[in-house]
């Protein structure tokens, strides 16, 4: 008989509950647009209560359209979701405050601070970690001048997803990749550190710290009450899941250090696993990954795939009336318009920085080099090109310390078979793309399927519940083209970087 797992996701924008059946097969999915709540500039929030609100919907829904008897056979639930960010759980069994989204930037003045004050040289030998905005070391300590009493009233500090499982559950647990991205988390011992909340002004609140899981840990079993209000069977057992980031690269069978993941969506995230962190201040990011004994190594920005939706959105409104009236959608025909152009004619350098950009947050956006002579085509594949020119920024500080044999691309990019290709002639290395279309659900149902023993490990259920696509080979005939394009990209960069000041 059949088994089935469910991945619960709570990304940047949706929630979506998707049922898979132990082959990795997507049986079905449910999703819901959650509501951002931004009551001051640079706040987004969400209210907590109804987060959970469309959690239990989108389960209810999976669950309903699955029928009673696949439903009966649900074996296990796991949930992602965003890293960053901060939901905290209050002394009255009520939600503390607000949930904070990772996009949250109050408390940039904090983590200036942290990054001019002593502190990181202090922080960075336990956890390797630049210091953010969006982390919960920085928006505790604004909490902590701003609305203490909040604190004062808190008995969790939980991330996105352990605060669902733990309204899936009862119970409390902190899973440990979610965490090791936060600053709070000593990545060398991989434990809880009082000396280290110390040194942010944090040491009080370590008692709010749940016990550390790990993604294939049983973190409790689905209440009565939750089997109640979405149709999971009663008493099966709830994984610690993982970071989103975590699920699609396990989803992406990145289960040894010669494959790069690269995800393509609002975010440029470039990744790769490592038995060792990168400890020489050269890349973004070291967290803990779901593999055991294993960090994930990452450089990331908003420099993505978002840019395109934006042009898109802003630029593009005839396109979007013709791809109507053809029956095809709006990003086919940008792709028949970008591919019907030869790199080689046109010159225009994109630079995606409609929302900022990790090494200079005040960066923007910029057309270079256009003339009357251009056309809509030749713009769209340069903000195209544009794109897959900042994943390799990234890709090149990764590659200073890793050289991979393949890149596995997820995320919006890797529905366009040109946008692909684009990528693999400008990393000039290969480029897979996966079956599943919901990889942040998947790793997380791998993670179930685990912790209820459908499979021993994590790299057992990769072997049964992914799947290659298509590969990718690059063009070595474009290499030097778009070599040239990279060091332009790179230069104009440089270039305006005192412009933004």
């Amino acid at each position: 008989m059949m088994n089935y797992y469910l991945g619960l996701d709570n990304g940047g924008t949706l929630v979506k509950a998707v049922l898979f059946d132990q082959n990795g097969r997507m049986v079905n999915r449910a999703s819901e647009k959650l509501t951002m709540l931004t009551p001051a500039p640079g706040f987004t929030e969400r209210d907590m209560d109804e987060l959970w609100a469309a959690n239990v919907r989108v389960l209810r829904t999976a669950v309903e359209k699955a029928g009673p008897e696949i439903a009966a056979q649900i074996k296990s639930v796991a949930c992602s979701g965003h890293g960053k960010g901060l939901y905290l759980w209050g002394k009255d069994q009520r939600p503390a405050y607000r949930g904070i989204v990772s996009t949250d930037a109050r408390a940039v003045d904090f983590a200036d601070r942290f990054n001019s004050d002593g502190t990181i040289e202090k922080t960075f030998a336990t956890n390797f970690q630049q210091i953010l905005a969006s982390q919960p070391v920085s928006i505790l300590r604004w909490l902590q001048d701003h609305e203490p009493h909040v604190l004062a009233n808190t008995q969790w500090i939980f991330e996105c997803k352990d605060y669902i499982r733990f309204r899936l559950t009862g119970e409390a647990f902190a899973e440990i990749t979610d965490y090791s991205g936060s600053n709070l988390l000593n990545l060398r011992e991989r434990r809880f550190d009082q000396d280290l909340m110390a040194t942010f002004g944090l040491g009080d609140l370590y008692r709010a710290l749940p016990p550390l899981k790990h993604s294939t840990d049983i973190c409790g079993f689905v209440t009565p009450e939750v089997a109640a209000q979405t149709g999971l069977p009663t008493g099966i057992p709830v994984a610690g899941g993982m970071f989103d980031i975590d699920a699609c690269a396990i989803a992406m069978d990145i289960l040894s250090d010669d494959k790069f993941c690269v995800i393509a969506g609002t975010w440029s995230i470039n990744g790769f696993i490592s038995r060792q962190p990168v400890n020489d201040h050269s890349v973004m990011m070291n967290s803990i990954y779901a593999l055991p004994d294993y960090y994930f190594i990452e450089e990331s920005s908003p420099t993505s795939a978002g840019n395109h939706e934006w042009f898109i959105e802003r630029f593009m409104s005839e396109e979007k009336q013709l791809a109507e009236t053809r029956g095809i959608s709006v990003y086919r025909l940008t792709d028949e318009m970008a591919a019907s152009v030869a790199p080689k004619d046109h010159d225009i350098i994109f630079l995606p920085y409609i929302y900022g950009s990790n090494y200079n947050p005040r960066a923007k956006a910029c057309l270079i080099g256009l003339d009357s002579s251009h056309t809509r085509s030749q713009i769209i594949r340069a903000v195209m090109e544009g794109i897959c020119l900042g994943h390799r920024v990234h890709l090149e500080k990764l590659l200073a310390h890793k050289k991979p044999r393949v890149i596995r691309l997820a995320g919006g990019a890797a529905n366009s078979p040109f946008w692909v290709q684009l990528f693999a002639d400008i990393f000039q290395l290969p480029v897979e793309t996966l079956e599943s279309s919901e990889l942040g659900a998947l790793g997380c149902a791998m993670a179930a399927s685990v912790a209820d023993g459908q499979y021993q490990d994590l790299a057992a259920a990769s072997r049964a519940m992914v799947r290659v696509s298509q590969r990718y080979e690059p063009q070595i005939e474009l290499a030097d083209l778009y070599e040239r394009k990279y060091k332009r990209f790179r230069q104009f960069s440089e270039q305006l970087d005192a412009l933004w000041e």
